[in-house]
């Protein structure tokens, strides 16, 4: 809350929302205990931001792993990633995510095991609902699979849901379900082939120490 949510009259001092609609103390209350939490979250994703530029696999993952991401073995956040909320962010076992991703997280993301995801990939769940007369969020899961590859700055919006072994071609906006083993590209993302390894079974290679 600040000096524009405070409405001075004759009739004294009154707590009013972004629109000007007075608020009942309770409710301003509410709203006021909700700004400072995310004040605090505004701090951590700030260092988060910083810790991110630490050349060190272990350390970035340590502090990833404390924000509450959820990483599994030798899962791989490399250099300058971005978040939003990190408690609902989940990836799997021996997936490397490339340097300045950016993971939304205000609704769940789950990535599944030995995916590679490139450089620069964008993934949202969380945008306004043009219908909306007061332009609200509109927030779903976005679910990526086990051994899928995402191609270098891919957008990935919210409520998709990718399926394994699928691989979307670099610089994709994926807006709608990709379905297990296929090809997408394009903008917006639509099928364009067909991954012709049916039974998947590798490891991704190490990832590069200072990236």
């Amino acid at each position: 809350m600040n000096i524009s949510n405070l409405n001075f009259s004759g009739e004294g001092i009154a707590f009013v929302d972004k629109d000007g609609h007075k608020l009942p103390v309770t409710s301003a209350f509410k709203k006021i205990l909700n700004r400072i939490a995310n004040y605090f979250l505004d701090i951590e994703l700030y260092l988060l931001w910083i810790v991110g530029y630490i050349p060190s696999h272990f350390i970035r993952g340590l502090f990833y792993r404390l924000a509450g991401i959820k990483l599994g073995r030798q899962a791989t956040i490399h250099m300058g990633a971005r978040f939003f909320l990190p408690k609902n962010i989940s990836i799997g076992q021996g997936t490397i995510v490339g340097d300045h991703a950016f993971l939304d997280g205000r609704a769940k993301i789950n990535i599944g095991k030995h995916t590679d995801i490139a450089s620069e990939v964008m993934i949202y769940n969380s945008e306004h609902n043009l219908s909306d007369p007061a332009f609200k969020a509109i927030e779903e899961p976005v679910t990526i699979g086990d051994y899928c590859f995402i191609g270098p700055r891919v957008i990935i919006m919210p409520g998709v849901n990718v399926g394994n072994g699928a691989i979307v071609a670099g610089g994709a906006v994926v807006t709608k379900d990709v379905p297990t083993g296929m090809i997408v590209g394009g903008v917006p993302a639509k099928v364009i082939g067909e991954r012709p390894l049916k039974e998947l079974d590798y490891k991704l290679g190490r990832p590069r120490l200072f990236q």
